[in-house]
């Protein structure tokens, strides 16, 4: 006797922009059992920036039409309390749940924390949390990721861990041979962000161009653009 199909898990996912957020993506979309139906990104208000990322709003927005899927922009204000971090993630998570979605999934690596954290945040919603990347060996990871064809460029980095001339520099051997002794080749313990261009989840490249790099608040962010006007792109594929 025939069973019955049974429908995919459908799962929202944590959108950092970054290449760990784009290789969750794909393990997801590997499991015929899981669907994932949408991305979520907490932005800054003031300046429609993805937090620590650095990345405008614009290329987010590009990225998600590049991976086709729909985008949930969460807008916090600047500066944001945790009280009304906490508020705003409530009545999003409750939409989400009145949406029929069960599933959230992050692209943590290994930080026990911010895992617990997640945790705590969606206990008792009606959301449980997937975490499709956890426990990998992320100098094993990150060679995955390259196999594969994953393009990103560093959009953010701390200078007390990495030199400043990294800013901007694409995902690639190159760049984990310049890497400092102790910094994650995934940059997990917050050394450097990316914003991923290309690879086995997007449908076509995000194309842009590198701006400048500034000094603020302690961390170096590299103003990644969108491709010239003419359709020129200054970085080009490797």
């Amino acid at each position: 006797m025939k069973q019955p199909d049974v429908a995919p898990t459908r799962v929202l996912l944590s959108w950092s922009s970054g290449k760990d957020s784009a290789w969750a993506l794909h393990r997801l979309r590997q499991d015929p059992g899981i669907e994932v139906v949408g991305l979520f990104t907490t932005l800054n208000q003031a300046f429609e920036r993805v937090a620590m990322h650095g990345v405008r709003k614009q290329l987010l927005t590009e990225q998600a039409e590049c991976v086709g899927l729909p985008l949930h922009c969460i807008d916090l204000p600047w500066p944001c309390s945790n009280e009304e971090y906490g508020r705003v993630m409530s009545d999003f998570i409750a939409g989400v749940v009145a949406s029929g979605v069960r599933h959230m999934a992050f692209g943590d690596l290994f930080l026990e924390d911010v895992r617990a954290y997640r945790e705590r945040q969606l206990a008792g919603t009606g959301i449980s949390p997937l975490f499709p990347l956890w426990g990998s060996d992320t100098a094993q990871l990150a060679r995955e990721m390259m196999a594969a064809g994953l393009r990103a460029r560093i959009s953010c980095l701390d200078p007390r861990k990495l030199p400043a001339t990294l800013g901007g520099h694409e995902f690639d051997d190159a760049l984990l041979a310049a890497l400092p002794a102790g910094v994650d080749p995934c940059g997990e313990k917050g050394e450097f962000h990316t914003l991923a261009l290309d690879g086995p989840m997007f449908l076509r490249p995000l194309a842009i161009r590198v701006g400048e790099s500034v000094l603020r608040d302690d961390f170096l962010f590299t103003d990644l653009l969108p491709a010239a006007p003419d359709g020129g792109v200054a970085c080009p594929p490797a």
